[in-house]
């Protein structure tokens, strides 16, 4: 028997299918899809259907280089991009494009929300979160405060992977995990939290779903899709976000793991088997997609960043990671702040990219390519110091996402974390992760009290050449966290101002 494992991201969709004894994938599917065009700046949109034509296409690609039976199939987990927002009317129809998690259009929003709840210490502590710009919540109040027409329809707020389940079931359903970062619920508590709901609309909690524990199935898969792709009975798992299913998909299930993705985005989580809250407010407090919770970092500029130096030096991977080899750690004194899209942590929703320290010997494009990638993980780093503070000290880093191709970025991660970097056999670890919490449903379906942990533990596999810190290297990097840590903070105001001018041009 088999199962399915979708991953809908921002810039496509992947699908595995997966031998539910042994973990195997035996085929695999992607279909892009794009961005709105034409938006402003801070504006990150895309089109629902767009979703659903690359899931339709990545699943048929799927099937056909898995060349199996498709009716034994029996199970189906879906991943999706967390934060995004997808209005639907009363007919269950998109009202219009859904806002992403790295559209910071929202930041007035964001601050009218948490000064309603008193500010942001005491939306932490009503919420067990902070709000960040990005999150569901301020998406919904823009479009009640901008566009009052289509929040006039308004009938039903999901997220993302709570679109795809909807339109392959029918039913909308909402889990713990993706949930918690919509900035509406209460992680500790696992329900939606009354004051912050009303701080939007008084009338929203109608059109939020039901909460459920993400072992509990959405339902099955819809006849007249199923028939389409030579499918019978497939059970659809609650699914989650991305980062709640790639820590599935990386054995991020029990506490002293931790999970590095160098995606678009970049983070960092590990597991909690008892609710976790940043009293600042900089480390996410989410809920996991197993039961327990998912305390995550997220920085909004990884592989972005790299992939404007590949355009600009038309390079492709490989030849990228050659390029900035060329260049000593530490960039000979070079830093680059990548603060591309703005920033979640530290919170510069205003800030840009920023060179620091060119000189004579470090003018070139090794250095630069180089610098590049370090400054992506001096700003995770800035963060998973804080983590450490808060008590999660992993012994290895699990890296997955497009960036864990690239064994000197991987060096570098472990050079500025001082932890071992391990990678996976499976890399599409979202995809892979759905398709465990499938199978996971699946069994429990059948009267099977089976234990995620032990399905992560025979399908989850490491590779064998992982990569140990280089002691060499630490007070170079340590001396470039300070450094990082203490410029934006002095030019916290100097992006405020810049993004002023840049409006006015």
């Amino acid at each position: 028997m088999y199962a399915i494992g979708i991953d809908s991201g921002t810039q496509g969709t992947k699908v595995l299918v997966v031998d539910i004894d042994t973990g195997n994938i035996i085929g695999r599917g992607h279909s892009p899809h794009a961005m709105v065009p034409g938006l402003k700046p801070g504006e990150n949109e895309q089109d629902p259907a767009a979703w659903i034509r690359a899931f339709e296409e990545a699943l048929e690609e799927a099937l056909k280089d898995a060349g199996i039976d498709a009716t034994r199939i029996v199970s189906l987990g879906v991943s999706g991009q967390q934060h995004g927002f997808v209005p639907l009317d009363k007919e269950g129809r998109p009202i219009r494009p859904a806002k992403l998690w790295n559209d910071t259009s929202t930041i007035e929003e964001t601050e009218a929300i948490v000064e309603r709840l008193g500010g942001p210490k005491k939306y932490i502590e009503k919420l067990g979160i902070s709000l960040a710009v990005g999150y569901t919540a301020s998406k919904i109040l823009w479009m009640k405060k901008k566009e009052p027409k289509n929040y006039k329809n308004l009938a039903t707020v999901l997220l993302p992977h709570n679109y795809l389940n909807f339109c392959i079931t029918g039913i909308p359903h909402m889990e713990y995990g993706d949930a918690s970062g919509t900035g509406l619920m209460d992680i500790r508590r696992r329900e939606w939290q009354a004051e912050a709901v009303e701080a939007i609309d008084a009338g929203l909690r109608a059109k939020l779903p039901g909460l459920r524990h993400p072992r509990d199935p959405v339902g099955v898969m819809k006849e007249s899709i199923a028939s389409k792709f030579g499918l019978k009975k497939i059970l659809v798992s609650s699914g989650g976000g991305d980062n709640m299913m790639a820590a599935i998909g990386t054995g991020n299930v029990a506490s002293g793991a931790c999970t590095l993705s160098l995606g678009t985005s970049g983070t960092i989580y590990g597991f909690f088997d008892k609710p976790f809250s940043d009293p600042q407010g900089e480390i996410a407090a989410f809920c996991d997609s197993t039961g327990g919770w998912l305390p995550l970092l997220c920085t909004m500029n990884a592989t972005g960043p790299t992939e404007f130096m590949k355009d600009l030096f038309k390079l492709d991977n490989a030849a990228l990671e050659i390029l900035a080899a060329q260049a000593p750690a530490g960039s000979a004194g070079l830093l680059f702040l990548p603060f591309v899209d703005g920033e979640r942590v530290p919170a510069l929703p205003e800030a840009s990219g920023t060179f620091f320290g060119l000189n004579r010997r470090n003018f070139d494009p090794s250095h630069m390519a180089r610098s590049v990638m370090e400054g992506t993980i001096l700003n995770l780093g800035y963060g998973f110091g804080r983590m450490r503070k808060l008590g999660l000290n992993p012994t290895a880093i699990r890296a997955t996402g497009g960036g864990a191709k690239n064994r000197l970025w991987l060096q570098i991660v472990a050079d500025i974390l001082k932890t071992p970097v391990a990678t996976l056999h499976e890399n599409e670890a979202a995809a892979f992760g759905a398709a465990i919490q499938s199978i996971w449903t699946y069994w429990r379906d059948k009267g099977q009290e089976i234990k995620i942990k032990d399905l992560t533990d025979q399908m989850v596999k490491t590779e064998t050449s992982g990569l140990e810190p280089n002691p060499r290297n630490f007070a170079i990097y340590d001396a470039l966290q300070e450094r990082f840590n203490s410029l934006w903070k002095t030019l916290k105001e100097e992006f405020k101002a810049h993004k002023k001018l840049l409006a006015k041009l």
